[in-house]
């Protein structure tokens, strides 16, 4: 075990939420925090309510017009500041991750690296938010500017605690807008400690806040106010539909990274050892709990039995266990009742005919623990509805393209997709039938900072990272000059 590390997570819990650079401890009560792999507490967080959001939310708007005209070069100038403290503490921020969410260190560490990512290419994209110019038919000039759209609230998961949070708050700071931020309460930690890396990298206290407590308390507050301008979700769907509506009679600005139930296709030409290998790439990260997961994957009749069975053994080798183990590759799963669900998930494709090829029960290491698990066979339809979210890959064959893409779109989501094939013409021909908003053709790793992530369908609204990341978190204005 790395205690190490360990130890250097610890020191950056916080038990405390930020209104404005002040703390407010949760003084040992409040919501508890624990570790999924052993279900021992961490530490609380404070229960906040209408009054401490309103705080928040007040800040946020008082520090609005200074940060947002301030020099651009001066907010990358943050930016790149926040991403070196980040790079500082890439151990401990690691382990503080592997800690709440139960994510193998090694990973946990990865993911700082990612979320960082988008911190350095957002200072960048501050230095860039240019405008145009344009002549007029009247024989005037056109100006267009692009301005912070306003306070932002930013509503973040747990399974990504840390990219989650700088894939909105790069933007949202490049663009000169304030946040007040509301971490899942399963894995607040991570985002209190980089909100703390902020504020010492120089960000203006009112500038960024983090509420903890009951969800649907603060979200109410988030939604209702109109000093809030923009609303920026990452979760389920059900949840997204909700505060959609509730940021209706304000009419925020709104973008939504909803659930997936992406499909996976291996045709008979693809490369097949590289379609397992990154099958296994993009299913187990954390555990099988992102949305990007493949969910359901078709494989050509006549390769479907072979691809399984190299799936089945290769998946059969993973190692499972806590986060701190050396060579750990899939960690707990978040709660009881995500457990539950890979359970009731795998009862059903088994009791419509699917074969279970390796795993197939709760871990022997007990509690949140589930093994890694591969089906062949039995009916799609449940992954075509729901999300696993969890180590289950179940595979299903298929005969012509046109069936595998109609099974393919047959889902009311369309976020991430993947194929694999050697043949350019279907690759390109494929990707952009498919309906989703993302499409990995021989990879299964499709997010990065460069790259436009986002969803169509119930899969939500709007992109987060690349040059259309900001856009989100902007208003163009034009200013139209009659020239005498």
């Amino acid at each position: 075990m790395n205690t190490a590390a360990r130890q250097a997570g610890l020191k950056l819990l916080r038990q405390h939420a930020l209104i404005a650079g002040e703390a407010i401890a949760a003084n040992g009560t409040g919501i508890a925090v624990d570790d999924p792999a052993t279900g021992e507490v961490l530490g609380h967080i404070p229960d906040l309510g209408t009054a401490e959001t309103g705080r928040a939310v007040q800040a946020a708007h008082d520090a609005f017009a200074d940060w947002s005209t301030s020099d651009p070069h001066k907010r990358a100038a943050f930016l790149r500041a926040w991403a070196g403290l980040i790079d500082d503490h890439l151990d401990g921020l690691g382990a503080l991750m592997a800690l709440e969410n139960g994510k193998p260190f090694e990973e946990a560490k990865g993911e700082v690296t990612y979320a960082n990512g988008f911190l350095k290419w957002f200072a960048g994209e501050a230095e860039r938010l240019i405008g145009e110019s344009q002549d007029s038919p009247l024989g005037h000039v056109i100006l267009t500017f692009r301005q912070a759209v306003g306070p932002c609230a930013l509503i973040t998961p747990w399974n990504f605690p840390a990219a989650m949070l700088t894939r909105k708050l790069g933007p949202a700071f490049a663009a000169g807008c304030t946040a007040v931020v509301k971490p899942a309460s399963q894995t607040p930690f991570t985002a209190i400690a980089l909100a703390e890396l902020a504020h010492e990298a120089g960000l203006p206290k009112g500038a960024l806040s983090v509420v903890t407590g009951d969800a649907a308390t603060i979200g109410g507050v988030l939604t209702a106010s109109p000093l809030i301008r923009k609303l920026s979700f990452t979760g389920s769907t059900p949840v997204g539909r909700k505060l959609a509506e509730q940021c209706a009679p304000t009419l925020k600005r709104v973008s939504m990274e909803l659930g997936g139930a992406a499909p996976l296709i291996v045709f008979a030409d693809a490369d097949i050892d590289l379609a397992v290998a990154e099958t296994i790439k993009g299913k187990f990260r954390n555990s099988g709990q992102t949305c990007v997961c493949p969910n359901r994957v078709y494989v050509e009749a006549s390769v479907a039995e072979a691809y399984a069975e190299k799936l089945a053994a290769e998946v059969a080798k993973i190692p499972v266990g806590p986060a701190f183990e050396d060579g750990v590759k899939v960690g707990p799963l978040i709660e009881d009742k995500a457990v539950d669900k890979v359970e009731d998930h795998l009862k059903q494709v088994t009791a419509s005919g699917g074969r279970v090829l390796t795993g197939g029960a709760r871990h022997a290491l007990g509690g949140r623990f589930f093994q890694p698990t591969v089906t062949l066979g039995g009916d799609d339809a449940l992954f075509r509805r729901e999300e696993t979210f969890g180590p289950l890959i179940p595979v299903f064959a298929f005969e012509t393209e046109d069936e595998v893409v109609g099974k393919a779109n047959d889902s009311d989501f369309g976020l991430a997709s993947y194929l694999f094939t050697r043949d350019l013409d279907r690759a390109m021909r494929i990707g952009r039938r498919i309906e989703a908003g993302m499409c990995g053709v021989n990879t299964g790793l499709i997010s990065t900072a460069v790259a436009p992530f986002g969803g169509v369908k119930q899969s939500g609204y709007g992109r987060e990272g690349s040059i259309h990341g900001i856009d989100e978190y902007v208003d163009v204005k034009a200013v139209t000059l009659a020239l005498r």
